[in-house]
């Protein structure tokens, strides 16, 4: 039965992808890269809350933690 938290085989094929790709970078590289992704990882949970408040008329103030 269909999980909804496996990875899809496209999916599957883009981490392979990216593992190469993390597997040739030098210790800063790959520093430098986790910081960058995790920033955007940050933005990118920020205009979802956004999205949700925006859909569900939440725009008054209310804040979601």
């Amino acid at each position: 039965m269909y999980q909804p938290t496996e990875l899809s085989l496209e999916q599957e094929f883009h981490l392979k992808s990216f593992a190469d790709q993390v597997q040739h970078m030098s210790r800063k590289q790959a520093q430098e890269f986790l910081i960058m992704l995790h920033e955007q990882m940050m933005i990118r949970e920020t205009m979802y809350r956004h999205f949700l408040r925006h859909e569900w008329n939440l725009d008054s103030g209310t804040v979601f933690k």
